[in-house]
């Protein structure tokens, strides 16, 4: 690790659904002034940006900083599926950390349109090609959404492997209402029963309607900077992070397993990485923000995070260990689920929710005592990035 690279501001705009938002310039520019305002700098003295979005034209970027000020400095444009975000966030903090910069601003937005996600080129090489193949080795296709195909899949070869109850994943969507109903800024503030989840139409075994994240328009932002810069503005004890990894697929991704395919050990590896670059492991953090694009991959990044021992998830969470008053709290603000998945905003939404948490600023969904955070942010095709909070 080089120098502490510190989170002195976030900023976040109102989830919203595909239809019914602002344009992606109006809601980047609206969590890029809210980042600014909270950690009392000024835009001139943001020395680069880093724009985070996966459906857009080039240098949409540029134009949604442009609608805060015209500085001259450096835009970088990144696209790195759901994992976007929190590559822009990497990026960031590897500016900072090098000594290339002493304050940087990370923004990540997305306008979405409705229904599934879908491949925008079919005259090239599709980047899933390889996940696709393996799916059709192990179990085939059919009409679903192939997303929900992929990690349906996960979860049914878990179920299957350890015997797992197919209510078990719809639970960790109840859980996921619950806690959104206490965010203002999550997409979904309803509470659904446990019942009425299970009940909603399959889409894929064991996923069912309320099980998978809706396409979500959203924008939210950070500013990073170094220590001797927050110094100078009078902030002695911001939210810093302790450690950070990103990995990319490894052979195993391609072999027999729907589980691993879907990014399991790339999380495991980022993971382990985060915990011993930090020396703190999963049993040193209080609250997490990890990737549940589907409720059966929340369910595998526990074990993959080390937040309980494989083949445990369901006693984890039968246990209540990932909600209020258990071990972890696992996405407060409702994760993907229930906050929305705007792709490139969620690594910064994520962001900003911990470092509210570690704060004390999360209002009725706090999480007692938060010193240490965690969050998981993963894309197919594929990268994980995994990052650690800290606040002394």
């Amino acid at each position: 690790m080089g120098r502490k690279v510190n989170v002195l501001g976030v900023g976040m705009v109102k989830f919203g659904k595909p239809g019914a938002s602002d344009d992606y310039n109006v809601m980047a520019s609206g969590a890029i002034k809210g980042a600014i305002a909270d950690s009392g700098v000024k835009f001139d003295e943001i020395e680069q940006a880093y724009a985070g979005y996966v459906y857009g034209d080039s240098t949409c970027g540029q134009r949604a900083v442009y609608e805060v000020g015209l500085s001259g400095i450096p835009v970088f444009n990144v696209n790195n599926n759901c994992s976007t975000g929190s590559s822009a966030l990497f990026l960031g903090r590897q500016a900072i950390e090098g000594g290339l910069a002493e304050c940087v601003l990370v923004v990540g937005f997305e306008k979405m349109e409705k229904g599934a996600l879908g491949s925008k080129f079919t005259d090239r090489t599709n980047p899933l090609d390889k996940h696709a193949e393996v799916m059709s080795r192990v179990q085939g296709f059919n009409q679903a959404p192939p997303a929900a195909q992929m990690f349906g899949g996960a979860g049914r070869e878990y179920r299957w492997r350890w015997g797992t109850k197919r209510e078990t994943f719809g639970k960790i969507s109840e859980k996921a209402r619950k806690h959104a109903s206490n965010n203002p800024l999550a997409v979904f503030n309803q509470v659904l029963s446990l019942d009425e989840i299970m009940k909603s139409e399959e889409v894929f075994d064991p996923l069912t309607r309320y099980q998978c994240c809706p396409p979500t328009c959203g924008a939210a932002a950070a500013i990073l900077c170094s220590d001797d810069f927050a110094k100078r503005h009078g902030v002695s004890n911001a939210v810093y992070i302790a450690a950070q990894s990103m990995t990319t697929d490894y052979a195993s991704s391609f072999g027999d397993s729907m589980i691993k395919m879907i990014g399991y050990d790339m999380a495991a590896a980022a993971a382990k990485q985060v915990y011993e670059k930090s020396g703190i492991g999963p049993e040193g953090v209080q609250v997490v923000e990890l990737h549940d694009c589907f409720t059966a991959n929340e369910l595998l990044t526990y074990e993959a995070l080390g937040l309980c021992k494989e083949g445990e998830a369901e006693k984890f969470i039968e246990a209540g260990d990932n909600t209020y008053g258990g071990k972890y709290v696992t996405n407060p603000s409702g994760g993907l689920l229930s906050k929305g998945h705007p792709l490139g905003a969620t690594g910064l939404a994520q962001c900003a929710e911990l470092v509210w948490q570690l704060r004390g600023q999360a209002d009725k969904r706090q999480v007692p005592n938060a010193k240490v955070a965690l969050q998981h942010n993963l894309g197919l095709g594929g990268a994980c990035v995994v990052t650690m909070y800290r606040r002394d």
